[in-house]
Formats: C-alpha cells, structure tokens, sequence
C-alpha cells in the first residue's frame, strides 16, 4: 500500500509539474517573440494537445490494457507494424492540411510550421509508446519523470533561445516538437516479447479508434478556439490572447489528469456493485460542486483575470473582461465534464460520450455561425456553451447508465473484504 501510494503521489506530482512546465513554456515563448509573432506557436501548442489526445492517451491505454489482458506485450509487438502504418499515414495527412491552411492557421507562406506540424505528431505518437510500457510494466515513477522530462525539455530550449536573443518563432516552434525526444531516455519501454507461436492476433485500431474518439472531441473543445478564431480571421493578438486565457484557466483540468486513475477504479467498483444510491451522490455532488466553482470562475475571471493572463504570459498578452470570465466558466464546466465522462465510461459506455460531445458540437456551431457579434467574444461563448451543453448531455448520459445498473448479488466464493480492497 505504501508503494502504490508513493506511485499515486509521483503520478500526480509529475502531472502538477508537467502542467506548470507547459505554462512556463508558453509564457517565455510570448515574452520572448510578442504576441503577434507567437500566434503561429500558439496554433502548433494547441495542434500538441489534439496530438496527445488522438494519439498519445489511446496508445498508451492500449498497451496498458493489452499487456493487463494477455499476460505479455507479445500482443502489442504483433499490432506495432498496423499501428506505425496508421501513425505515418495521420502524420503525411495532417502535414499537408497544415500546409494548405498554412497562410490561416499560421500567418506563413513557407513549410516550416507544416513540418513541425508533422514532428509532433511522430513524437506524440512515440510517447504514447514509451508511457504504455512503462505504464504496463508498473514503472509508475519512471512515468512521472517521462511527464516532466517532455516540457523540461521545451522549456531549457525556450530559456535558452530568450537569452541568446533569438526572435524566430520556427525555432520556438521547433523547441516544441522537440519534447517528444524524452522517450529515448527509456528505451527499454518500447522493448516488446515476441508473440507466443500460436496466439491468436487481434487488431488495435478499434480500440484505439473509439479512446482517440471521445478523448478528441472533448480536447478540441477545449483547446480549440484559437484555432477556431484564426480560421474564422482573428487577428494574431487575438489569437495568442485567447490561447493565453485558455491556458491560464485550464490548470485545475490539466492538474486532475493525474488523478484520473484512481477515480476511474472506484466508480467503477461502483458501477460493478450496481450502487446506485452512491453514485447518485457523486452525481448531486458534481452538478453543487460545479455551479460554485462556475461562480467563482466568473467573479475572479471578470476581476483579476486580465491582470493575472498580463502577469504570466506579458503586458502585450490582453483579454478584456467579459471574454475572460466566459473562458473562465468554459474551464470550470470542463473540469466537471472530465469527471462526468469518467463515469460514463465506468459504465463502458464509450459511445455515450461521443453522443454528448456531437450535440455539444452541434449547438455551438449553431451559435457560432447565427450569430454576428465579435469574433473573439463569439468563439469563447462557443467554447462555454459546448462545455455547458456536453455537462447537462453527459449528465443524462450518466444517469440512464446508472439507472439500469442492477445490484449485484455476493459472490459466496469470495471474500468481501478482499473484494472491497480491490
């Protein structure tokens, strides 16, 4: 117990860091090019976090869950070809989108950022790799050093650009994609066991498909409106403006992720008693929880919130009042969106998820598109009304799958309280 606490407290120890780490990144990259010249980084970081979510997050689970399932890694050395097929054909895919929208998203006529675009793929997708085995082999310290090591890495760059005076935004760009080069401090993670002579292969893409699914729509409302707004023909202050906001209140959501893990197991302990009574108490619990934190969000964004995105990101970094507090409750909804999905998929009911997201997705492009107010406070009321929408979609969700949940009778094989402790 001791050692698994020790683990949890790396985990969520190494997510903290990582996040603050991100932050500092962004923050010497803004103070260092302005805000103007470092709308194209913002794109590329926001690009990083659709990477993650699409490829980093279910390739990681994969390994985890086929190394848990089968005993060995000999399943995941089998699949591995299947899977660098699919992670080369995203990457020359999504290279050349960047190149054809290079002059939108990017402000640029040349290949730099295109390239880039396709170097944090790869490295996405390696790092998936490298935190699945170590994951799947219990080196959950490991784990946290690889988190912490990616933007360690981009942040020893970024300072060392500022101070050598360097004002290229590709060569921030590039600090960037360079953090995926952490997973060659673990080579062994990436070491799998033949397949045993006989087993039966069995194919990756469906479940990586439907985790890279939910996981991607919910991070591309979360993390997509300065993309959204440079499409849409926000000028680049403004789009580096609303990523900086974005950023900035998201840091309780990225600090959850680390401790994802251990709710996830007890709802679904939960979920597999057919508890309904307490689970309808984690329900109440959420919905009271995120009406104050969305208050709060609301009263603090629309105060100190502008002089709070000033003081990390740079004078030149400025989002009025408004936008600032609708961004600030967008973040406080995702943080309970986060723990709504966790409970629908204790129920394994991926699909519900995406359910929810489509008609988040739905709704905000209605108001998107019907309505012709700014362009900058128009996008941060789409990111708070696809949040709020996916909130009351997940929640319906979430309360059908408990309602057919039907206790489940004691197993007089086994010791109840050994079933508890697991």
């Amino acid at each position: 117990m001791m050692v698994r606490a020790q683990q949890t407290t790396a985990l969520a120890a190494g997510s903290a860091i990582a996040g603050l780490l991100a932050y500092v990144f962004f923050a010497v990259t803004t103070r260092a090019l302005g805000s103007e010249a470092a709308a194209p980084v913002s794109v590329l970081w926001t690009y990083w976090s659709f990477a993650g979510a699409a490829l980093t997050f279910p390739l990681q689970h994969w390994i985890t869950r086929s190394v848990a399932a089968h005993g060995g890694s000999g399943q995941v050395r089998a699949a591995l070809p299947r899977v660098v097929a699919v992670v080369a054909v995203a990457t020359a895919l999504v290279s050349l989108l960047a190149w054809l929208l290079r002059e939108d998203l990017f402000h640029r006529q040349d290949a730099w950022f295109p390239v880039l675009v396709g170097l944090v793929t790869i490295g996405s997708a390696y790092l998936g790799l490298v935190r699945g085995g170590l994951a799947a082999h219990r080196r959950f310290v490991a784990l946290a050093w690889a988190l912490v090591s990616e933007n360690a890495v981009r942040c020893a760059a970024a300072v060392g650009l500022m101070v050598a005076g360097v004002r290229a935004s590709v060569s921030y760009g590039l600090c960037l994609a360079a953090g995926g080069i952490v997973g060659l401090l673990w080579p062994t993670s990436v070491r799998f066991a033949r397949p045993r002579p006989g087993a039966r292969s069995e194919s990756p893409l469906a479940f990586l498909g439907g985790a890279a699914g939910g996981q991607l729509l919910g991070q591309t409302v979360l993390t997509g409106g300065p993309v959204l707004l440079a499409l849409a023909g926000g000028a680049p202050p403004q789009v580096t403006a609303l990523f900086a906001g974005l950023a900035l209140f998201r840091a309780p959501y990225t600090l959850a992720l680390g401790m994802v893990s251990q709710l996830t197991g007890r709802l679904t302990v939960l979920v597999v008693h057919g508890d309904r009574r307490t689970l309808r108490k984690v329900r109440v619990a959420v919905v009271a929880t995120t009406l104050l934190a969305a208050g709060v969000a609301a009263v603090v964004g629309a105060s100190v919130g502008p002089a709070l995105i000033r003081l990390v990101f740079g004078d030149s970094v400025r989002l009025a009042p408004l936008p600032t507090a609708v961004v600030a409750v967008g973040s406080a909804v995702a943080l309970a969106n986060l723990v709504v999905t966790i409970t629908v998929m204790a129920q394994n009911r991926s699909g519900a998820v995406v359910r929810a997201w489509a008609v988040a997705y739905l709704c905000g492009a209605v108001l998107f598109t019907a309505t012709g107010i700014d362009v900058l406070e128009r996008t941060c009321w789409t990111f708070l009304v696809a949040e709020v929408v996916a909130f009351v979609a997940l929640l319906v969700e979430e309360t059908m799958g408990t309602a057919r949940l039907a206790p489940r009778r004691p197993d007089p094989t086994v010791d109840p309280s050994t079933a508890r402790r697991v």
